[in-house]
């Protein structure tokens, strides 16, 4: 597959998605249509299009890359999906029904209502820097695909190649906001779905097997080791491990994300919310077994033609995130080559269009109020939404050009490692405001609180092994920054004389 081909193939993608942008949101660039699609998303397009932007192009890549890692990591990334779908499922029990009564635009109210206004900008701020970060890194994973296999050929600088793919999602998201990009990821999760399914059926043509025997392949291979129950102290791939920190990720990056969140709140009802989320969570734990025998069969396959893992550019080290693209452009034939491309970009730009608009759904009801004022949808509170927008679209730019100078490691990894550190102090937050319902804190030190809790949890990560008998932790890290976060608001925390919530409200 040419550059040449590549290039117009994402053309033709983005003049779809440009479409779809233009008559969802004509006649209706409101704040309530940005902000919560009117109230009125179909359920089951909701829980299908969270498949793409929950996924993202970490998975299509980093996830299929790492089961023939050096580390001998295998199908362990499995534990901790396992962990995701019981995490996805007290969600949708405790925390939906939540914001539900509460009738939140933005689930960070329910900070400020519970704790004050000083937890209120924290809780936001947490969440607009973890949610920028994370989706940075997912962003400039496939744009390291692109520039590789595309742009390079045609001579154009990294940090361009960022850009347009920042500017395409800009303009088909910024007018329509929630509205558009509910269709626009149900069509994107379509293509994702599709080029996982289509990509074990070209990889098994290949290999000349049959569905069956391409599965006892990968269960007969050095690949498929799915559950690590021997030294819990010192190895991090270990059940307990995965399983805890899939649970608490997902409760910190999905249920007390508003990125997540904000499409389930787009619903009518909170009946509609939690079938969405159930169905969401049975299609997320069967995507990803996919995405783990997709894996299996590319090293498979790579062992037999003698495919080497590409190195990186700059540190000469084997990258697994590019196995997977370096077979699907060089050595499979050009239908292969076009799904999973159109997989690999519905999966990236699912992740990224959703999280630009939560990131500004956020900072304009969170720090501007957008949705207490009786002028939301003036034309200058229009504008100023789309001014936002924009920045944050440039602040992603930003975060991409400083990680692509510094990062060394597999993005998957990253990933979670940064969400260990940036979310947890929400897992503190609302475990407080949940737990203790008697107890209230004084608020100006919150910001302290949230803080310090990321740097003691990181010395203790650091020093494990020293400090706690060898132990390594892995992604359950999540949980030791929640819980240092929540002793030090007991800290700061005194008797209330009223409730600020209504009993209801739990």
């Amino acid at each position: 597959m040419t550059p040449a081909n590549i290039l117009l193939l994402i053309i033709i993608y983005f003049g779809i998605l440009f479409a779809i942008a233009h008559f969802s949101s004509k006649n209706n660039n409101s704040n309530d249509a940005f902000f919560k699609a009117n109230k009125n998303a179909k359920w089951y397009l909701v829980a299908f299009g969270m498949i793409g932007t929950a996924l993202s192009g970490v998975t299509f890549i980093s996830v299929p890359g790492e089961v023939g890692s050096p580390n001998g990591e295998q199908f362990k990334y499995f534990q901790f999906v396992l962990g995701n779908a019981i995490g996805f499922i007290i969600v949708a029990k405790v925390l939906l029904p939540l914001y539900y009564r509460m009738n939140l635009t933005s689930i960070y109210g329910f900070i400020e209502h519970r704790l004050g206004s000083y937890s209120y900008k924290t809780a936001a701020s947490i969440f607009l820097i973890s949610r920028t970060i994370g989706s940075a890194f997912r962003l400039y994973l496939v744009v390291i695909v692109l520039q590789r296999f595309v742009f390079d050929y045609y001579q154009i600088p990294f940090a361009v190649t960022v850009l347009i793919a920042l500017a395409l999602i800009f303009t088909y998201t910024y007018r329509g906001g929630l509205k558009t990009i509910i269709i626009t990821d149900t069509l994107q999760t379509f293509f994702l779905v599709s080029a996982v399914v289509l990509t074990i059926y070209f990889i098994c043509q290949k290999l000349n097997l049959s569905i069956f025997q391409a599965f006892n392949e990968v269960k007969n291979s050095n690949y498929s080791q799915i559950f690590f129950l021997d030294h819990f102290v010192t190895s991090k791939f270990h059940f307990v491990k995965q399983i805890l920190g899939g649970i608490f990720a997902t409760i910190a990056m999905v249920g007390l994300d508003q990125d997540l969140m904000q499409k389930n709140l787009s619903c009518i009802n909170i009946r509609e919310a939690q079938k969405n989320m159930f169905t969401f969570t049975g299609i997320f734990v069967i995507i990803n077994l996919f995405f783990l025998s997709v894996g299996a069969l590319l090293y498979i396959f790579a062992a037999k033609n003698g495919i080497e893992i590409p190195k990186d550019f700059i540190t000469g080290k084997p990258r697994t995130d590019l196995l997977f693209p370096e077979i699907a452009f060089h050595h499979l034939d050009l239908i292969p080559s076009i799904v999973f491309l159109l997989g690999l970009t519905a999966a990236t730009f699912a992740t990224t269009d959703s999280a630009l608009t939560a990131l500004t759904t956020s900072f304009c009801v969170d720090f501007l109020g957008m949705d207490k004022t009786e002028k939301a949808n003036k034309p200058n509170i229009i504008r100023t939404r789309h001014r936002i927008h924009l920045g944050f679209s440039f602040l992603m730019f930003l975060v991409i050009i400083i990680f692509n100078a510094i990062n060394d490691s597999s993005v998957v990894g990253m990933i979670f490692k940064v969400a260990s550190y940036t979310y947890g102090p929400l897992l503190g937050l609302y475990g407080f405001g949940l737990l203790y319902k008697s107890k209230t804190i004084i608020d100006k030190y919150v910001p302290i609180i949230c803080l310090a809790a990321p740097a003691i949890t990181y010395f203790i990560s650091e020093n494990s092994e020293k400090l706690l008998f060898d132990y390594t932790f892995d992604n359950e890290l999540i949980l030791i920054n929640g819980l240092i976060t929540l002793i030090g608001l007991l800290l700061i925390s005194k008797k209330q004389k009223s409730h600020f919530l209504n009993k209801n409200d739990f």
